[in-house]
């Protein structure tokens, strides 16, 4: 059972622990217990789809005591980096890091990455591209610095984002890269395919839109396969998923690299038939500033005469990407206006509640939170341990 559809005694336990802390501020707090479970489903799936090697997102678990505990869990120093400045981190604590690019880059921020990191010019980077223009740009950064990066191609398998969307065009590329081979290396493919599980199964049921996506990307490797056999090699990376579609994938898959991040904290935005296995374990506690027996709202007074059956709170904080879910029947107040400072919410009036306790949300995503927070909070057996999170 999730512990925002239990009874309410884990968040009574975590106001408590909280409370005894003697520095109240809004906190973000990863369940150490929920993690660990999410972290063995995640094990026990890769253990049925043994040719899949397992890549992290790193913006989605933007946190290198995170980071670190989930490579030494799961075996794998894969990562997935999304924004340049999450790049380094990773090279400087994993010895081993295989990274991909989540996204192509602007070419002058790959010029600057190697300008000022000399003594990475040989890690193990593949750099996204997603047409024939961004290649040559890479190119021409490859032979300004001497330089042979890795080139890893993003095709478009149905979620319609960009990348490469011809055979035609995936060939073009590998022609350029062979005419270059001092320069460019072709590490692989990137297809993502996150549709899967968002369209209405109205519109196209899961697994259809999964078996339409795979055959699509097994059209690219055998473009590869048939027509560039000399590029065509056991160490490249065809990599797929991303979490909506991780259970899909350890089922069957043409892919050979598993891209996973946001199911292993489970926001609300992850919640599907697919990932039901794993639980939330990311939550944000908000201190009580003030409670009122009402809302009053300004320029009615009017309503203050009206039967009440909410209590107000002023929260320290508010208006985040989360939606609340503890005390029972917590809601911001349809008309008073959203707040980042100080935000008012309603409870049941019986609600047994007083200042300096803590609301509880759960966010709908990751990636946006985790950044806005200096520190992400372990919670394990009533403690919190304090692990710095990746601000810029």
């Amino acid at each position: 059972m999730n512990r925002e559809q239990g009874n309410g005694s884990f968040f009574q336990q975590l106001n408590r622990d909280l409370k005894q802390q003697g520095y109240a501020l809004p906190r973000l707090i990863v369940d150490d217990q929920v993690l660990e479970h999410n972290l063995q489903t995640v094990v026990t799936q890769l253990k049925t789809a043994p040719h899949l090697q397992a890549r992290i997102v790193v913006k989605s678990l933007a946190c290198l005591q995170l980071l670190q505990r989930i490579s030494q869990r799961i075996v794998t120093q894969r990562f997935m980096v999304f924004h340049l400045p999450q790049l380094l981190p990773i090279l400087e604590n994993f010895s081993e890091a295989d990274v991909l690019l989540g996204k192509p880059m602007p070419v002058s921020s790959v010029q600057y990455f190697y300008e000022f990191n000399h003594h990475w010019q040989d890690a193990n980077i593949q750099w996204l591209v997603d047409s024939q223009q961004r290649l040559l740009q890479y190119l021409e950064v490859a032979k300004l610095l001497s330089l042979k990066l890795k080139i890893n191609i993003e095709i478009d398998v149905g979620l319609h984002r960009g990348g490469i969307n011809s055979l035609q065009s995936l060939s073009q590329l590998l022609k350029t890269i062979c005419s270059h081979l001092e320069y460019l290396q072709f590490s692989g493919l990137m297809g993502y395919d996150a549709h899967v599980t968002k369209l209405p199964s109205i519109i196209k049921k899961a697994d259809l839109a999964y078996q339409e996506s795979q055959a699509i990307y097994q059209q690219y490797i055998e473009v590869i396969q048939q027509h560039f056999p000399d590029l065509y090699t056991n160490e490249l990376c065809f990599n797929g998923g991303g979490s909506p579609s991780f259970s899909f994938h350890v089922k069957h898959s043409v892919c050979n690299d598993l891209s996973f991040g946001s199911m292993l904290l489970k926001p609300s935005d992850f919640d599907s038939e697919s990932l039901s296995a794993f639980k939330t374990a990311l939550w944000i506690a908000a201190p009580v500033l003030k409670v009122l027996p009402y809302t009053q709202l300004p320029g009615l007074p009017i309503l203050n005469q009206l039967p009440h059956r909410s209590k107000a709170l002023f929260i320290y904080g508010g208006y985040w990407m989360a939606d609340y879910v503890y005390p029972q029947g917590i809601r911001p107040h349809l008309l008073y206006g959203r707040s980042s400072n100080q935000e008012l919410v309603n409870v049941p009036k019986h609600t047994q509640i007083n200042v300096d306790d803590y609301v509880f949300l759960r966010l709908t995503q990751s990636e946006a939170i985790i950044p806005q927070f200096s520190t992400l909070y372990c919670y394990k057996n009533s403690e919190f341990e304090a692990w710095e999170t990746f601000r810029e």
